[in-house]
């Protein structure tokens, strides 16, 4: 195994969310402010504080899987399936026998299988006591099969396993697919996470933690990230797949190429189990060692995807964590929230907006973080820092910032540039 670090490229995206279920359609929502956000329609949520989410709409898995493979397994999996049909196309990539092992999966889900666990354990509640549970119920729940499901389809022997730290997980996924090919232990990782918990368990455990947004009569403009009246965020559903390559074995078979990851960096808060450090010192520290690994300075960043859930203590903690990295360069940088649109995709979330943080650097554009008034500034968080509110904005990009921070206070930051 050779230790000689190697460079890492991206030559596939995929994507499943609210705003739609391809990159093309996510992409133009996202450029011009859409949300996501609606009433939920997965089941009644009538009796819970909270009666909107951000749905994915109109999503058919049978396009991917045949329809008694799609009854055996759970939402989520069908999401990271649908997203990773799209990134594998996009890429072009052609596994045979001989080079099968050095082709692996690594995706991260913060809860697996959530409508699994609600209907067969409610089933089983509702019941005379008599224990019926699906012979497919383990498989559909535990976060690691969407990994093993897409091994399986396009026959990558290598690596495979799964990542679970709550809304860093897929950020996570991502970032230890790329250090398996830079360390040479791979040429190519399918990797991302999905995430479908807009259901009872999902709602009402968040709501339990006063997590989620209640602003029921205004679903739309409900996730307001950096806002002062914000309450909570909006939950969503969906999934993200980028197709990584050593940059010499894209090269040789005359792929695309999108960017190249040129940076990870992954602490713990060691503080407090869902609440964020105060003063963002975990976050802080993931973002100087993403920099420091790329070997840049902190002003070669001109664009951060930040993790602005539109919560009233993340938000301000994120701002503070920033400015520490930094310094008077943060007041330079182009920040957004892509949650502010497709809502808080849990362990997917990350996938998701590595795939934006990607896209915003080809396209050269910053895409808003909606739903800020006039007046409505956090007089906590420094009015200078520039969250692009409201509108899309044209940016040189040559590096871009994707950040995630999960409940347990996981930290994962992924660096990417312009090639």
């Amino acid at each position: 195994m050779s230790m000689e670090a190697k460079r890492v490229v991206v030559t596939g995206l995929g994507v499943v969310t609210a705003l739609g279920n391809d990159v093309k359609t996510t992409w133009d929502n996202l450029l011009h402010g859409k949300s996501g956000a609606g009433p939920i329609t997965h089941f009644d949520a009538s009796q819970f504080k909270t009666h909107f989410a951000c749905e994915v709409k109109g999503l058919d898995p049978s396009n991917v899987m045949e329809q008694k493979e799609v009854r055996k397994h759970d939402r989520y999996s069908h999401l990271a399936m649908v997203a990773a049909d799209e990134a594998m196309h996009d890429a072009g990539v052609k596994v045979e026998n001989e080079n099968a092992l050095r082709c692996g999966v690594i995706m991260g889900s913060g809860m697996g299988g959530v409508h699994a666990l609600d209907a067969n354990i409610g089933e089983f509640a509702a019941g005379d006591g008599t224990p019926r549970f699906s012979p497919f119920f383990i498989p559909m729940a535990i976060p690691n099969i969407s990994a093993g499901l897409l091994a399986i389809r396009y026959g990558f022997r290598g690596i495979n396993f799964a990542t679970v730290s709550a809304c860093a997980s897929s950020s996570h996924a991502i970032a230890t697919a790329y250090n398996y090919i830079r360390f040479g232990m791979a040429d190519v990782m399918l990797t991302g996470g999905s995430e479908a918990a807009i259901e009872f368990a999902g709602i009402g455990g968040f709501n339990a933690v006063r997590a989620l947004s209640t602003r029921n009569d205004d679903p739309e403009h409900a996730s307001r990230p950096f806002s002062a009246s914000r309450d909570g965020f909006v939950l969503g559903e969906g999934a993200g797949c980028l197709v990584l390559e050593e940059y010499s074995h894209a090269i040789a078979r005359g792929a695309h190429i999108y960017a190249e990851i040129v940076g990870a960096g992954m602490t713990s808060d060691a503080y407090h189990i869902v609440a964020s450090d105060p003063e963002g010192r975990g976050a802080a520290e993931a973002m100087a060692l993403a920099v420091q690994e790329a070997g840049l300075s902190t002003k070669d960043i001109e664009y951060i995807n930040t993790h602005g859930t539109s919560t009233p203590i993340g938000d301000v903690a994120e701002a503070k964590a920033i400015q520490q990295v930094f310094g008077d360069h943060a007041y330079d940088m182009n920040l957004t929230s892509s949650k502010s649109m497709t809502g808080h995709l849990l362990g997917g979330t990350g996938a998701v907006e590595a795939v934006v943080s990607i896209l915003s650097i080809v396209n050269q554009m910053v895409t808003p973080t909606i739903n800020h008034a006039e007046g409505d500034d956090d007089p906590a968080i420094d009015s200078r820092l520039n969250f692009t509110f409201n509108e899309a904005q044209p940016r040189e990009i040559h590096y871009a910032l994707s950040n995630n921070f999960g409940f347990g206070g996981h930290n994962a930051c992924l660096l990417f540039a312009k090639i």
